[in-house]
């Protein structure tokens, strides 16, 4: 019985690399190949550390460290720019273990469609296992390890990159701009359709209607949603006896409950709950609490009625970008960007946020919003765009233009408005008076 023996040509190509001279430039490869994949591993595994930072831990790190992490950490404030570089190291770190693996392998083996095949098969296999899964499934659990690891190298790759990085970053902002066009374009379309339809007989209210149905999908949850100084809600520590009364004066049927600042809530207590104990003098109504439903300023408010309904739920804290509590959001403010103002039983008459003076003058508390500001003043809602900054209410909107707490009766200008403050304090405007002139174009 004869056995095929492997060419010699083989035996002597793997001897000499490994016997011969050679030998030292052999394991030099070998380090750097598995050096370029540890920092495969790193760069892949940062990704996933640095998008999956909540937004407090993201305030924590910028507090409590200093040099690199914080600067790569700040660059989440353009989160394009992070992953862009991210990809950028990635990949050419990636090209390089291939590059060196064939010059390698070919140096060994020599080269042939086999030890091709093979090469490119195990380069793969070792890059997806070693350099994307397990560092990536090790990262999303331990990610400080990796955000604190990769900073240096992301922040010196930011620097070096940044020409290949804007460029990048300028193609994906091109499709976004085009994006927002291509909406905007539909959205002008369908209020062109809207005005062919509506004539004479057509009410105040059903062209509102149509109107909020075509913004809806525009709008953020930013701009409904009650600021978080206008939030009742419940100290976690407040006896049941407090908290009954709180809620009798507060004709709320969903309360926020939160431990000692307004930053850290616990849940939402529904008040249906609380009904079969009212006769316990000492009961623990923290057991009644149920898990809050927490949603980002940037929300479209047409995903977060989705979410409404999904969840079974009518309340949601709205958070900034540092993990803070800057207001709330019901499931009927929602609705009322289509349908308008909704009041129930439980709301008080005396409630006051707009009155109409005249046709020209109106009457407005500070903290109402600029959507709703501009809806009733009849005014396009981009029109304070250039000015308002970071504002959502028309308090906010006049501070910015005044650059600083105005005294009562002071007069703020800006455009075809004429604003009158009727009454301040020293932390906000509280109610302003509206004149809006005419005699020029929206």
């Amino acid at each position: 019985m004869e056995i095929d023996l492997p060419e010699p040509e083989l035996f002597i190509h793997i001897s000499s690399a490994l016997i011969g001279p050679d030998i030292v430039t052999i394991l030099f490869q070998l380090f750097i190949l598995i050096t370029l994949l540890v920092f495969s591993g790193l760069i892949s595994g940062s990704e996933v550390a640095f998008f999956s930072l909540s937004n407090s831990e993201i305030k924590t790190i910028q507090k409590t460290h200093k040099g690199s992490i914080n600067k790569v950490v700040s660059l989440l404030q353009t989160p394009e720019k992070l992953l862009a570089t991210i990809l950028i190291l990635n990949n050419l770190i990636n090209v390089a273990i291939i590059t060196l693996s064939a010059y390698f392998a070919w140096g060994v083996f020599g080269k042939s469609a086999f030890v091709f095949i093979i090469l490119t098969v195990i380069t793969t296999l070792v890059i997806v296992f070693f350099g994307e899964i397990i560092p990536k499934v090790y990262a999303n659990k331990n990610k400080f390890i990796f955000v604190k690891t990769a900073s240096v190298i992301i922040n010196i790759s930011s620097t070096l990159f940044n020409p290949l990085i804007l460029f990048l970053v300028s193609i994906s902002s091109s499709f976004k701009t085009k994006k927002k066009i291509l909406l905007e374009s539909t959205k002008e379309e369908l209020n062109k359709a809207m005005n062919l339809t509506i004539d004479k007989e057509t009410s105040t209210e059903e062209k509102n209607i149509l109107e909020g149905i075509i913004n809806f999908g525009s709008i953020k949850t930013k701009e409904i949603m009650r600021s978080r100084v206008d939030i009742i809600a419940v100290d976690f520590k407040d006896s049941f006896e407090k908290t009954s009364k709180l809620i009798n004066r507060s004709g709320l049927s969903r309360i926020p409950v939160y431990k000692e600042t307004i930053d850290n809530i616990e849940g939402v207590l529904y008040v249906k709950d609380l009904i079969p104990h009212l006769k316990e003098a000492s009961f623990d109504w923290r057991k009644k609490i149920r898990p809050a439903f927490f949603v980002p300023e940037s929300k479209n408010i047409d995903i977060l009625f989705k979410d409404f309904q999904e969840k079974r739920v009518h309340l949601a804290i709205v958070i900034d970008e540092y993990g803070g509590v800057s207001g709330l959001v019901t499931l009927e403010d929602v609705i009322e960007e289509i349908l308008g103002d909704i009041r129930d039983e439980f709301d008080f008459e005396d409630d006051f946020q707009f009155k109409k003076i005249d046709n020209n003058t109106y009457l407005f508390e500070g903290k109402t919003s600029l959507n709703d500001f501009c809806k009733l003043t009849k005014m396009d809602k981009n029109y304070f765009n250039e000015i308002k900054g970071e504002s959502e209410s028309l308090g906010g909107l006049l501070l910015e233009i005044n650059s600083k707490i105005p005294n009562k009766g002071d007069k703020i200008k800006f455009h075809k408005f004429i604003f009158t403050i009727m009454s301040v304090d020293n932390k906000r405007i509280k109610r302003v008076r509206v004149y809006k002139k005419h005699n020029k174009k929206t």
